[in-house]
């Protein structure tokens, strides 16, 4: 087996078209030559098959192998790629290419459209280092046949990714344009990769790569400005941060043609650094990731916090307490991701102008928004994680998922988009500021028509995914009779799909007292995720009990650890 292994690595050399990763398996493979275990275990992690199209496309780290983000698998994944869209639209499919400032991006994204352009195909690059929206925006806009995206999002600094939009004549639908690709044609795709001759084979032509006009980018900040809905209610003060991303620029001038003027920027975070240097992961979820941001917000008094991940396709948000004790970790909050999506949604369902009649989540979200479709006279759907099956909802009007994705103008970016959910936000708390009013405000009185939808997340990071594997079949093997004191009255393993649903790996646990947990393994990071979710009842006159919601929360967190083990 390692015969096999060195010899298939020592072929991947010979046809590795860049030099620094030729180096770097060539050093590796002299050492697991020579004995050296360690090197022979990480050159079969590197070789363990060919990337495969997961939640988000194209995922690994930055390194040499098959295995893994690098030159030769983004020459033949755009290869593939390629053959697909002749074989489903024709002749000269056009294709869109956009990057971020990770790691590798620029080259990728070149190798990827002078691949593209020698296979027949339109091959258009946008401006480096801009928003990942901007290539769902510009699939919709120049009815291209698809697009690819280079970005790992939130990813830890050492991975980089490749996603894959399809649109004009590759699809059936217009609610299908402009969305990430989902089974079968990911299979499909997949099928001319592993059919594509070794990276150095592959024709590239770069010089019949155009650039794509820098109207596109203005109508994109145009559409996003335009959503503004409170014109008339006067300036707000934000606090911004693009979290060493590529959102900073495309942000701000939105921000600023949509009238909020006054804006402040985290200056340590404000420019593009792959290795993301003040934050121990680039993901405005994580524990700490924030602080920045909301220290400056409360240094300038500001009406709101908020934060964009790298790429700017996710948006988090805090906002102050009132709690006044000069200390930003107690004085400002960020909102979880299913409180800002019931705030959004409730936003979008109240709109009649709003296209769309239906509002979209993943099913790891609160349910709190399917209350609000029917409360509105609206529909609702709960889908598959990841918004290549969110944004995919026919007569979307919005859509979220709990992991701060927000997708509130499909009719423009059928995918979520950071910058635009920053405007949306942003023009909430101003109407709610002319009001009197603040967004904790808007979360009781919206607690106080639906019931109170409380929700946290229990995530467990491992070194070791089998830890991952192993959990779940603690959790199949030994499912709890009750959380929380109430009996557990459904148990559904999502593995074996449902009648609106394909099968993914997770369990489903729903309680007596309506309680509701989803275990499931993380599809862009090594990581066990729980979602957990109580629903209590608010008595008229009452004050909305969310303390008693954290200690059920808290508790049903204590079992789920004992049960996976962890």
């Amino acid at each position: 087996m390692s015969e096999q292994l060195l010899d298939r690595v020592q072929q991947w050399i010979e046809h590795d078209p860049d030099a620094a990763t030729r180096t770097e398996l060539a050093t590796l493979l002299d050492a697991a030559r020579s004995g050296d275990e360690a090197a022979l275990a990480d050159l079969g992690s590197r070789f363990e098959g060919p990337l495969v199209f997961g939640t988000a496309g194209l995922r690994a780290a930055v390194r040499a192998g098959e295995s893994r983000m690098n030159r030769a698998v983004v020459i033949r994944a755009s290869a593939g790629l390629a053959e697909f869209l002749l074989d489903r639209v024709g002749s000269e499919p056009l294709v869109v290419v956009g990057c971020d400032a990770r790691h590798g991006s620029e080259d990728f994204a070149a190798d990827a459209a002078a691949v593209f352009a020698a296979a027949g195909c339109r091959a258009v690059r946008l401006p480096a280092q801009l928003p990942t929206p901007l290539v769902a925006h510009a699939v919709r806009a120049l009815d291209a046949d698809a697009g690819v995206m280079v970005t790992a999002s939130h990813n830890p600094p050492a991975d980089n990714g490749y996603k894959v939009y399809l649109g004009g004549r590759a699809v059936a639908t217009d609610d299908e344009k402009g969305v990430q690709i989902v089974p079968p044609d990911d299979a499909r795709i997949a099928e001319r990769i592993a059919a594509t001759p070794a990276a150095d084979e592959v024709p590239r032509d770069p010089e019949s790569v155009t650039t794509a006009d820098a109207a596109l980018v203005t109508d994109y900040v145009d559409r996003a400005a335009s959503l503004r809905t409170s014109a008339d209610s006067g300036d707000i003060t934000i606090a911004l941060t693009p979290m060493h991303g590529v959102g900073l620029g495309t942000a701000r001038r939105v921000l600023e043609q949509a009238g909020f003027s006054r804006v402040s920027v985290v200056a340590e975070q404000a420019e593009p650094d792959p290795d993301f240097p003040t934050v121990a992961f680039p993901n405005p979820e994580e524990p700490g990731a924030m602080d920045l941001v909301t220290a400056l917000a409360a240094r300038e008094d500001a009406d709101v916090a908020i934060a964009l991940d790298p790429d700017a396709d996710r948006c988090a948000v805090a906002v102050p307490t009132g709690a006044g004790t000069g200390d930003p970790a107690r004085d400002w909050r960020r909102l979880s991701g299913d409180e800002l999506g019931a705030l959004l949604g409730e936003d979008a369902a109240a709109d009649p102008e709003r296209a769309g009649d239906t509002l979209a989540c993943s099913i790891v979200s609160g349910r709190l928004l399917g209350r609000i479709a029917q409360h509105h006279g609206l529909s609702s759907r709960q889908t598959l994680t990841g918004f290549k099956w969110i944004a995919r909802t026919p007569g979307l009007r919005f859509g979220y998922e709990e992991a701060i994705g927000y997708c509130t103008d499909p009719t423009a970016v059928r995918d979520k988009d950071g910058v635009s959910a920053a405007v949306r936000v942003a023009s909430l708390v101003a109407e709610l500021k002319q009001r009197g009013s603040t967004v904790q405000d808007e979360l009781d009185r919206l607690a106080r028509l639906h019931g109170l939808y409380a929700t946290a997340p229990l995530t467990f990071r491992v070194a070791d995914l089998s830890l991952i594997g192993r959990g779940m079949a603690r959790l199949r093997e030994n499912p709890p009779a009750e959380l929380a004191g109430s009996p557990v009255v459904e148990f559904v393993d999502l593995a074996e799909g449902g009648p609106e649903m394909l099968p993914t790996e997770g369990i489903l646990m729903r309680t007596e007292a309506d309680d509701r947990v989803i275990v499931r393994p993380s599809g862009t990071e090594p990581k066990l995720k729980c979602y957990l979710e109580v629903v209590l009842p608010v008595a008229e006159g009452a004050a909305v009990p969310r303390a008693e919601a954290a200690r059920r929360l808290a508790a049903i967190s204590d079992q789920l650890r004992v049960v996976l083990g962890f």
